[in-house]
């Protein structure tokens, strides 16, 4: 049994190693627990994200998926294993868990973020791109929306997807700051300053040095700029995903001034149709996924495990286009008032040549994610090409 947390992106991570530790160790696993999430008290259940049917069915033939535990072993009281390190070996987890596994009969794990090792065995790469890719479908109704908004995006051409992370607590748990106005950012610090434990990011650092180092979200401004020099005309088609930005419709309109066809979820539903969804984060976050994954180009405004999960989905459906904003290279140019405009978008496209989403290998760098950069291990060995 294991119980997953945090938000939807982060969930999935974890269904996704679960599914690989399950099949490591020879269990069955039963259907993931979703916790409820603290922050949007949202209390969904793993059907009400995912298609249950199409996830036990795609797995068959690896892992043994169960709704419930059986009544053999209802009254037993599972091992609960909370502390497992970060970056396990398929080893380390045969040898800790399976002697207790076989012993108890149900063992439960939870805080799976990051704890299974990103370099496997190639079965259990391919695995966890198994689950991550084909396993891991929307439930119907999320699915059904998901495709109208991207078909009513699609409906006048072509469209880019921007997963914009401006919403207070992103500023707070980074370390940085909006940059709109004195108020918002006063805001942002008084929150830090009242709970320091939320600070995610190097507390040694001043806010201009994360800046500087690429660590901080993009602003309206920031990513105006960004688009407007990689050739980003007033007609451009944009969706953008994410929570709503601190400051609101204010926060946003750099972007809306330069850009008018600008619209998210609830610019193009329908009344009523998100009205199931309200106050359901998950479900509202797996929507802008949905549409995200369609769009014809996609670009976060920060790192984070939507960005990395919809740069990995699109590697996989063939290296469709994905903006890696260069933040650290870029922004000293931003911040330089006298370079001249075409100038500044002459280097603005030189710095990004290289970050579209173009194939790049995941043994290129130690520790990367397979589901994230799914060549070598996840593709098919095209001889011709």
């Amino acid at each position: 049994m294991v119980v997953v947390s945090g938000g939807m992106n982060q969930q999935r991570n974890q269904i996704v190693d679960a599914v690989v530790i399950a099949r490591i160790l020879g269990a069955a696993l039963v259907v993931p627990i979703l916790q409820v999430n603290v922050i949007w008290g949202d209390e969904s259940e793993f059907s009400d994200i995912f298609d249950l049917e199409h996830f036990k069915k795609v797995l068959a033939d690896d892992v043994r998926i169960v709704s419930s535990l059986p009544s053999t072993h209802i009254m037993t009281r599972p091992v609960e294993e909370k502390r497992t390190p970060l970056h396990v070996s398929p080893q380390w987890i045969r040898s800790r868990y399976l002697k207790r596994l076989n012993r108890e009969g149900v063992m439960l794990l939870r805080g799976l973020d990051s704890r299974l090792s990103k370099d496997l065995p190639s079965d259990l790469q391919k695995l966890r791109c198994k689950v991550a890719f084909h396993a891991l479908r929307f439930a119907p109704p999320i699915l059904e929306l998901g495709n109208s908004l991207a078909k009513r995006m699609r409906s006048k051409g072509p469209y880019l997807a921007l997963h914009l992370r401006m919403e207070k607590d992103v500023w707070v748990r980074t370390g940085c700051l909006p940059g709109l106005n004195p108020e918002y950012d006063e805001m942002v610090n008084r929150e830090r300053r009242r709970r320091p434990e939320l600070l995610t990011a190097r507390s040694n650092m001043s806010y201009h040095d994360r800046k500087l180092a690429g660590l901080c979200p993009l602003n309206s401004v920031e990513v105006t700029r960004l688009l407007k020099a990689l050739g980003a005309t007033r007609e451009a088609r944009i969706y953008w995903a994410g929570g709503q930005p601190l400051g609101g419709k204010e926060a946003l309109e750099p972007l809306t001034k330069d850009f008018p066809h600008f619209y998210n979820k609830e610019d193009l539903a329908l009344p009523g149709e998100l009205e199931p969804f309200a106050n359901k984060a998950s479900s509202l976050a797996a929507l802008d996924y949905i549409v995200s994954e369609k769009s014809d180009v996609f670009m976060p405004s920060h790192g984070g495990n939507m960005g990395h999960a919809i740069q990995g989905s699109r590697a996989y459906a063939g290296h469709k286009k994905y903006i890696t904003p260069n933040k650290r290279e870029m922004l000293p140019y931003f911040l330089n008032s006298s370079v001249p405009e075409a100038e500044f978008n002459r280097i603005i496209r030189e710095l990004h040549r290289d970050s579209l989403g173009q194939p790049e290998l995941r043994t290129s760098k130690a520790g990367r994610d397979v589901t994230k950069y799914p060549v070598p291990e996840c593709m098919c060995n095209d001889a011709e090409a």
